[in-house]
């Protein structure tokens, strides 16, 4: 053999040799779990004399599949050509290829990626009738790929862990038929696919059954049902199948992710060995220590004692601030003294809860030329949504800006597609004018231009759209507050309401990332007298402009991520941002009851082993979110770690008095109730500013009667029919209306 056994501890070298049977493997973390594995896989390979083409290993990424199988082909003598080592769809993709005429599928079928589901789903509401605006496409397609991923498919009893849902399961049945006419099949459905073929078919789930003798599973925790099932199928003859993962580091349920896969692993295989890899090779002992205190708080784990022969190393460091300008001031500082003391940028890592939470680390970092990159994710003022609602401020500030009208025009859709766009452009470059200007003669001199030929719903879409920018350069030209302006063009725009009615994760991130945008205006704000809306594109651009000084002597870069995306990853220095209760945990977490607030747990319990010499956890007493400031208080996390592993250190310059242990709701409650009352904005109204049939006068549109209103205050919607026969909504606040 290649490799040596006498590399391994006691424990890794069980997991390794007793191959014989179903086994589980808890792998703490910084355990040497893929090392084990590797070994596991290698020492079958030559110990039995099997071949590659009959054991199977699955993991759930291809960079993760890929290190795996170098890693083997160094460890072992054998040709490993045919050796299966692959993700959970890949080895389904493959399965279907080759028995797809099983499912009256041709061997060519169409693996459908998310635009696609999508158009198939909005086709199938246009069929039954039903607007995108009663129902969202985004909202059919999670409750697909909540059937899929506990292994549901027609034909088959209505899954128990959802309620009955008549109208969305008629749509998941007509989708799953469009695809079938389609010759296609969805990501998930890969695996209720071959879940549907072994339960139809058994004689070829009994030929895979005695082709693959030994199975391994990685990252065991992150399986959902459907891939569970999967595997009791295929082990069900030979049982000799060994997952390895860590129910403490079970941090995806958002993804379908299923911590009972573990839990009761016993209970479908009773004859299973249980191992548990406990010594940590990654951190010190203060860290580890500290963060098994933090995880035992949980009830829903198999339960281990993490150890590690490492030295106690340093205590870490809790540190409260002021507010989150403080909070990142104080980790560049941080950084900047470890990086005189010899420390490399490489070594160290910044984690936040939430994507949105980045902008202002990243701006404190630039303003010091640190250089840094965001890891599994995209820099603040790059992502999409930031760079759309800033070109429509730079829309606003600056009508020749044609680069950024041409990027707004149809965000959010109103069905102004390329080819009205190319018509536009055609006519700015006859004229030599601007796109904006091209636009306005266009709409308001049609006469002219008849023969572009115009739907009214473009039309409509043209005029509506130049309103909006018409308006905000109004507000602008009256010295109107940026966030202002800001708020008018998010809510009219339709930008906020399409994502709303998104219900994937990702639209929800990009909410939260406007409104952390929201929040550096407002203090852009506070920050500078008489501040104008030029003033802050002019701030953020130059800003970003310089993304760490070439001649700064700060070598490398420092990495920020989410807490989700740092999983299996390890840095001697970690700094953990805004560890605040209802920001971590989440405030969605505390509504989600036990089961929610134990994953949040384990989420920061997953941020705390990263962590290999020392780790700072930083909270401050007050924070804006969603355009107010919060008063949330450290984490309960901080103080479920015993006091002699850290060391608390307060610079502010106000000291609040924090509750410990149960008083936390009573606390969370009375702040919020004297927040409200201090720092909302706007004013309350009793009840709605305009009621039906009032006439009123707009300043552009001129005189209509109102046809409804709703909501009231800041919130108020108006709609009018003006007297040359448009209607229009309004939001009240941002409307040049007054009563007739």
């Amino acid at each position: 053999m290649m490799f040596d056994l006498k590399s391994l501890n006691k424990t890794q070298k069980d997991a390794v040799v007793n191959i014989e049977g179903p086994m589980m493997i808890l792998a703490g973390a910084g355990s040497g779990k893929t090392r084990t594995l590797v070994s596991r896989i290698s020492y079958i390979l030559e110990s039995k004399k099997l071949s590659p083409h009959r054991l199977l290993a699955l993991t759930f990424s291809n960079k993760a599949a890929k290190e795996m199988r170098d890693r083997v082909s160094k460890t072992t003598e054998l040709d490993i050509g045919a050796l299966q080592i692959t993700t959970f769809h890949a080895f389904c993709a493959r399965v279907l290829r080759s028995e797809a005429t099983y499912l009256g599928l041709s061997r060519s079928f169409s693996i459908y990626d998310t635009s696609e589901q999508k158009s198939v789903v909005k086709t199938i509401l246009s069929r039954h009738g039903i607007s995108h605006k009663e129902i969202s496409p985004f909202e059919v397609m999670y409750f697909i790929e909540q059937m899929k991923n506990v292994g549901h498919y027609e034909g088959q009893p209505y899954p128990e862990e959802f309620e009955e849902d008549e109208q969305f399961y008629r749509f998941f049945k007509d989708y799953e038929h469009e695809l079938a006419r389609a010759n296609a099949i969805d990501f998930g459905g890969l695996i209720t696919a071959v879940i549907r073929l072994f339960e139809t078919h058994p004689e070829v789930l009994e030929s895979y059954q005695r082709r693959f003798e030994y199975i391994l599973v990685d990252e065991y925790q992150d399986t959902n049902k459907a891939q569970f099932k999967l595997l009791t199928m295929l082990s069900e003859k030979k049982r000799n199948l060994c997952v390895v993962g860590d129910e403490d580091q079970s941090i995806y349920s958002w993804r379908g992710a299923d911590i009972n896969n573990i839990l009761d692993f016993e209970k479908v295989f009773p004859e299973a060995s249980l191992l548990k890899l406990e010594q940590n090779y990654r951190s010190s002992k203060n860290i580890i220590n500290a963060a098994g205190h933090v995880i035992s708080q949980n009830k829903m784990r198999k339960g281990k004692n993490m150890w590690t022969s490492n030295p106690d190393g340093e205590s870490i460091q809790v540190i409260e601030l002021a507010n989150e300008k403080d909070e990142a001031s104080k980790t560049v500082d941080t950084i900047l003294s470890l990086t005189k003391d010899g420390n490399s940028l490489d070594d160290m890592a910044i984690f936040y809860r939430t994507n949105s939470q980045s902008r202002q680390i990243e701006d404190a970092l630039r303003r010091s030329s640190i250089a840094y990159r965001v890891v599994g994710g995209i820099k603040f003022y790059e992502r999409k949504e930031i760079k759309d609602i800033v070109s429509y401020l730079r829309a606003v500030v600056n009508e020749k800006d044609s680069l950024a009208l041409s990027r707004i025009i149809n965000v959010p859709a109103r069905g102004i597609g390329a080819t009205t766009l190319r018509k536009v452009e055609n006519i700015a470059i006859q004229l030599n004018c601007s796109l904006w200007e091209s636009l306005y003669k266009i709409i308001f001199n049609y006469e002219d231009y008849k023969d572009l030929r115009f739907s009214k719903n473009v039309r409509s879409s043209l005029e509506n759209f130049i309103t909006l920018i018409d308006d905000s350069k109004r507000m602008l030209k009256e010295k109107e507050k940026p966030s202002v302006i800001l708020d008018k063009i998010l809510n009219e725009s339709g930008y906020v309401d399409f994502l709303n009615l998104k219900k994937d994760h990702e639209s929800q991130a990009r909410l939260e990332n406007i409104e952390e945008f929201k929040n550096s205006v407002i203090q852009f704000e506070e920050s500078m007298e008489n501040a104008s809306l030029i003033d802050f594109l002019e701030t953020i651009t130059l800003d970003t402009s310089v993304d760490g000084d070439e001649s700064s002597d700060v070598h490398g870069e420092i990495s920020l991520m989410t807490v989700h995306g740092a999983k299996g990853l390890e840095f001697p220095y970690v700094f953990i941002l805004g560890t605040e209760e209802n920001l971590f945990p989440s405030y969605k977490s505390m509504e989600g009851g036990e089961v929610a607030l134990e994953e949040e747990r384990r989420l920061f319990y997953v941020a705390m082993t990263r962590a290999m010499k020392k780790l700072y956890i930083m909270f401050a007493q007050s924070r804006m979110l969603f355009g107010q400031m919060k008063f949330n208080g450290p984490s309960r996390f901080i103080y479920e770690i015993p006091n002699e592993f850290y060391q608390w250190q307060t610079i502010s310059t106000k000291k609040t008095s924090f509750p410990e242990g149960n008083e936390w709701d009573d606390f969370n409650q009375d702040i919020y109730s004297d927040d409200e009352k201090v720092y909302q904005r706007g004013e309350s109204f009793s009840s709605s500013t305009f009621k039906k049939s009032q006439s009123v006068k707009h300043a552009i549109y001129g005189e209509g009667l109102v046809v409804s209103s709703a909501g009231q205050g800041a919130s108020e919607k108006v709609t009018i029919k003006f007297f040359d026969g448009t209607t229009k909504k309004f939001l009240v606040k941002f409307a040049p209306l007054e009563l007739v």
